[in-house]
């Protein structure tokens, strides 16, 4: 089976890892070209916990060519490359195609259906891995918890049990899920909590914690979008969002959220669709954002003054 993966960057490269060391064609397109050469001369470097070790197989390209015989993507770019690879895709889905966008934040679901039949779409939500790229064609993560995957329609689908029995062959823990709006609501307030104050603080996700200064601004970034969330009639799972948050922050201590790592590189980051996505979420429902608006504009002074960032 082919497997088209729009997006080599951490996450994208597992998946293209895990899928192609299964058995499938894997074809992934990301503009980094040293990336990409990397990959095709020696082949991708997976560093985990576990070890190591280097798959060949994977045809990866820096320019995108269509595949008329495809019919399972997986959109692994970020938030702000949704849009793009949703339209360099839409002309080429057959019409039994399926597209999973995996993103930070909110707002992937919308920018795709830009281009793309809703009754393509299948979202996910990536929980747990604390992934990162070393060097061109060398990529760590610290765990691999767990892929949800969820149709628009809230409905678990033959197409839906059929996607999840591939990404399962792939070696993911993956589950199906009803509510997956609920899921990626529950993932935002996690990076929401760790994403922009990590990046302002210059910290690990366990030494934000730990910080008796930095840990309360990142939790009144949290209190924030929860009360957006709560206001909105999200149902989430839990009652208190200090204990999920935390729990989630346990388990990657050691880790550098994206935005973070991307700054060290100089390159901008997702911050309007993570913390600088509430203050206007906040203004539709009357919600106050002092936390995340100073956030938010501490991160963009520091981007306005990168150069030639991507």
């Amino acid at each position: 089976m082919k497997v088209t993966i729009i997006g080599l960057g951490a996450m994208g490269s597992i998946y293209a890892a895990l899928f192609a060391n299964s058995g499938f064609e894997v074809i992934a397109y990301d503009p980094w070209v040293e990336h990409i050469n990397a990959i095709n001369e020696k082949g991708l470097l997976i560093e985990n916990p576990n070890g190591s070790y280097i798959v060949k197989n994977i045809n990866a390209s820096s320019i995108f060519e269509a595949h008329d015989d495809c019919n399972f993507y997986i959109i692994a770019t970020k938030a702000s490359g949704v849009e793009s690879a949703a339209r360099e895709i839409s002309p080429f889905l057959g019409p039994n195609a399926t597209v999973v966008t995996i993103q930070n934040g909110l707002g992937a679901e919308e920018k795709l259906a830009k281009f793309i039949e809703r009754e393509h779409i299948v979202l996910g939500v990536a929980d747990g891995f604390g992934a990162s790229v070393k060097n061109p064609g060398y990529v760590h993560h610290n765990a691999m918890k767990l892929i949800r995957l969820g149709e628009l329609t809230g409905e678990i689908t033959e197409r839906l049990q059929k996607l999840t029995s591939h990404w399962v062959k792939a070696g993911f823990n993956v589950q199906s899920y009803h509510d997956i709006q609920k899921l990626i609501w529950e993932k935002f307030l996690c990076n929401v909590t760790f994403s922009a104050p990590c990046t302002v603080f210059e910290k690990t996700v366990g030494e934000l914690m730990d910080d008796p200064s930095a840990w309360p601004i990142a939790l009144g970034a949290m209190y924030e979008a929860y009360k957006i969330g709560i206001a909105k009639k999200i149902d989430f799972s839990f009652n208190d969002p200090v204990e999920y948050v935390s729990k989630f922050g346990t388990n990657l201590r050691n880790a550098r959220p994206s935005m973070f790592l991307d700054h060290l590189a100089n390159k901008r980051s997702e911050i309007m669709f993570i913390n600088g996505r509430v203050p206007s979420l906040g203004k539709e429902v009357g919600v106050p954002t002092p936390f995340n608006s100073t956030l938010t504009a501490l991160i963009l002074n520091k981007e306005n003054q990168f150069v030639d960032t991507i």
